[in-house]
């Protein structure tokens, strides 16, 4: 078997340091690069095209979770972390393994085994399975867009509404409008339903942007936002919105 191209991303540099120190005494491993945040990380996965990658998730600016979110290429992924509570997270990008800091050159060893395995199969990982994600009780805080090489950050307080858009999302902002490959059950799930509302099949708002409920024809009514949009409401979407904002 050929040598497996793998690629650090780690913030810190004493982490950097004792991968490669360990990585560089496993001759099927070949250190093509390294990176200190995911905003290069993923651009060194779209140049380099590592089979492996050696990834932290808490780092600044961009988490690896959100990192692996914008990939067009995927490869396998082995988590390095001093946070335990993102095992789950992890696993629902499929990843290799996940390992502990501090962790043993033995441990690591461990899951680099099961990564020549996985990649001795042929097949290089080409989508993250998110296996839990309805299930996740955590909400997000914030929406990483990538759009044509830039990538942006929305907080969600900045959020207006957020409107299906055939097999993706569009996030409308107070920064402008954004396109997400998710869908609307994923963001029913991942956003604050006290902050956030389904009004409608095609819309969720942010409940902190509604400004009126008014009739619309017979038994339908529309929202009219802050900036004066008006979405329409469906039957399920004004329960819905009665519950939330309790009237």
């Amino acid at each position: 078997m050929n040598k497996i191209k793998a690629l650090i991303i780690e913030d810190e540099l004493p982490g950097r340091e004792l991968l490669k120190a360990y990585l560089k005494q496993i001759d099927i491993i070949e250190i093509v690069g390294e990176c200190e945040n995911g905003f290069d990380g993923i651009k060194a996965i779209h140049d380099l095209k590592p089979q492996l990658v050696f990834l932290d998730i808490q780092m600044p600016k961009l988490t690896g979770l959100e990192m692996l979110e914008l990939l067009d290429y995927k490869p396998e992924i082995i988590f390095t972390t001093a946070y335990n509570e993102y095992a789950i997270k992890a696993f629902e990008f499929s990843a290799i393994d996940y390992l502990l800091k501090p962790f043993s050159k033995d441990r690591l060893m461990s899951a680099v085994d099961k990564a020549v395995e996985r990649i001795g199969q042929g097949t290089i990982n080409q989508d993250y399975v998110n296996l839990s994600a309805s299930d996740s009780k955590e909400f997000l805080s914030r929406i990483v867009v990538k759009d044509r090489g830039k990538i942006s950050i929305i907080p969600c307080d900045k959020v207006v509404y957020l409107e299906t858009q055939d097999d993706y999302v569009m996030i409308h902002s107070q920064a402008g409008k954004f396109l997400k490959q998710r869908t609307m059950k994923y963001y029913e799930s991942h956003l604050d339903p006290q902050e956030f509302v389904r009004i409608h099949r095609s819309y969720m708002v942010r409940v902190e942007e509604i400004v009126e409920i008014q009739p619309y024809e017979r038994d339908s009514y529309i929202v009219i936002l802050k900036d004066k949009v008006r979405l329409k409401v469906s039957k399920t979407g004004y329960k819905n919105l009665r519950s939330v904002l309790k009237f």
